[in-house]
């Protein structure tokens, strides 16, 4: 069974525990940048106290030993989770892995946010199928130890057949059929992403700025 990460991506703590507190059975939160920098360490924390798992993701991104003190923090706070980017390159990577304890490392490949053109300009060559290249990305990773990798559900069906069934697999950009993508370039419905061998799905927008957020997750629950 999949798990549901709400992705908390909201202006304040307040709002972002507000909203957590309407939700039925809450089990995941996704904390970003803009929230992690607001509010800091004391949300994560009290997230914890309530018993819901916290995915950080801050996507760290520097020299090895920069990372691993970020992922050093990260456990000490109590997060379950958090992502890396597979960019970084081996030596960062297994830092981080080193660091980690019991803290689930997923190693981010390719920005939903990017088409083929976007990350032809970042790698600096020709990109004629971003799932070949989320892939050699997610093999770095797990080369390392990571426990998964975050990817769109465009290349979930190549990633779980080139690296089996064991690795976590978190799927961003989760829309239902029609909705609006917002500055994600590649979206998926949740049935479609778990059928495909997602093992999280990170909602943000279609739960947050809904009308009704509880029953939106509640459908979106039973839907994975």
């Amino acid at each position: 069974m999949a798990e549901l990460v709400v992705a908390l991506d909201l202006a304040n703590g307040r709002e972002a525990l507000a909203l957590a507190g309407r939700l039925p059975a809450l089990r995941w939160v996704k904390i970003g940048s803009v929230l992690y920098v607001r509010e800091g360490p004391a949300l994560l924390r009290e997230f914890a106290a309530r018993g819901v798992r916290v995915l950080l993701d801050l996507k760290w991104h520097d020299i090895p030993s920069t990372v691993a003190g970020a992922v050093e923090a990260a456990r000490d706070l109590g997060v379950a989770m958090a992502t890396v980017h597979t960019l970084g390159g081996p030596a960062m990577l297994a830092a981080a892995r080193a660091a980690a304890g019991d803290v689930a490392l997923l190693g981010v490949t390719v920005l939903t946010s990017h088409e083929a053109g976007d990350f032809e300009r970042v790698v600096g060559r020709g990109v004629p199928d971003l799932g070949f290249e989320a892939e050699r990305l997610a093999r770095l990773a797990l080369a390392v130890g990571l426990a998964g990798v975050v990817a769109s559900g465009h290349e979930l069906v190549l990633l779980r057949e080139a690296l089996g069934p064991g690795p976590l697999i978190a799927v961003p950009g989760i829309r239902a059929p029609g909705e609006a993508a917002g500055d994600q370039a590649r979206t998926i419905p949740a049935a479609d992403a778990v059928r495909r061998g997602a093992t999280h799905l990170v909602v943000g927008r279609p739960i947050t700025r809904a009308a009704d957020p509880a029953g939106v997750y509640q459908r979106l629950v039973e839907s994975v």
